[in-house]
């Protein structure tokens, strides 16, 4: 069956769902999406998915056509129109159709956009082994220069950073700050363990605010453990005794080595475990319905 996505206020097929070549999230990146989940017939943490959506938007004054309760609906409309019970939400809203100016008053009506798909982010093998990952050449874009809290639909400094994990062979690769702290990967947040201790690298050198990551906090506090936002550099990593990657794609993923180091005994390690058990409990109960 072919795939029905939602756009500018119909649902289409999927070989229908185009856009102009003028749009300027085509052209220049110029938007803002969500990448959102759905278990067992729940989208899980919309309303903070659509928080977030909204705040992107408004930081590059780009007025969303809809209300956030029009949009909540067009969303599990979508769901609906795809009969999807497991699986990936893809959230677009760019500038619209303009010219080939920068000028963003150019593009008069918004477009909105909502896929809808099943999703597999990593092999089961990498939850039970845990990832290899590298730390990359390419460097975080700076905060100074483009508020991380924003997310765009401009992705090349992740991208640049990808292909050099594809070259190395490996799933994943850290990004580092302009100052050489650890930032993020190139799609996930980044946490360590240490000593009972869990650290992880504060939104301010230029992380996105995921929202699995906070989720992950949140259970932490539930098993009376608290997240430490710090600056830490790679031989915190490297001594690290567990580490684990959070995002919505990826839910928790442990990490086994890194750039040729284990990780701890190079294994999964317990507390990544733990909380991989609650979210995945977590998940199965909350969420906005669907159906019914």
């Amino acid at each position: 069956m072919s795939l029905m996505v939602y756009l500018n206020g119909e649902l289409v097929p999927e070989a229908e769902a185009k856009v102009s070549v003028f749009d300027h999230g085509v052209l220049y990146g110029d938007g803002v999406f969500e990448g959102i989940r759905v278990y067992n017939g729940r989208v899980f943490r919309l309303q903070q998915h659509l928080e977030r959506l909204y705040s992107s938007a408004a930081a590059i004054m780009l007025d969303i056509p809809l209300t956030v309760e029009e949009l909540t609906e067009a969303t599990l409309e979508t769901c609906r129109a795809n009969e999807l019970a497991d699986g990936y939400i893809r959230l677009v809203v760019t500038r619209g159709r303009g010219d080939l100016g920068l000028d963003p008053r150019k593009c008069q009506e918004p477009t909105t956009f909502i896929i809808v798909d099943s999703i597999e982010f990593y092999p089961e093998e990498y939850y039970d082994n845990g990832l290899e990952v590298i730390t990359c050449v390419t460097r975080r874009n700076s905060p100074d220069a483009l508020d991380p809290a924003i997310k765009s639909l401009n992705y090349l400094n992740n991208i640049l950073a990808k292909i050099e994990t594809v070259r190395a062979g490996v799933p994943e690769g850290i990004m580092l700050s302009t100052d050489g702290y650890v930032a993020e990967c190139t799609g996930d947040n980044i946490f360590l363990v240490r000593n009972g201790h869990v650290v992880t690298p504060p939104i301010s050198v230029g992380n996105l605010r995921d929202i699995t990551r906070q989720v992950v906090v949140e259970l932490l506090a539930e098993m009376g453990i608290e997240t430490h936002e710090e600056l830490f550099r790679l031989l915190e990593v490297y001594n690290a005794n567990e580490m684990f990657l959070t995002g919505t794609a990826a839910e928790i993923v442990p990490v086994a080595m890194v750039d040729g180091r284990p990780i701890g005994d190079g294994r999964p390690g317990p507390l990544t475990g733990k909380l991989r058990e609650k979210f995945h409990e977590l998940t199965q109960r909350e969420g906005l319905p669907i159906y019914g």
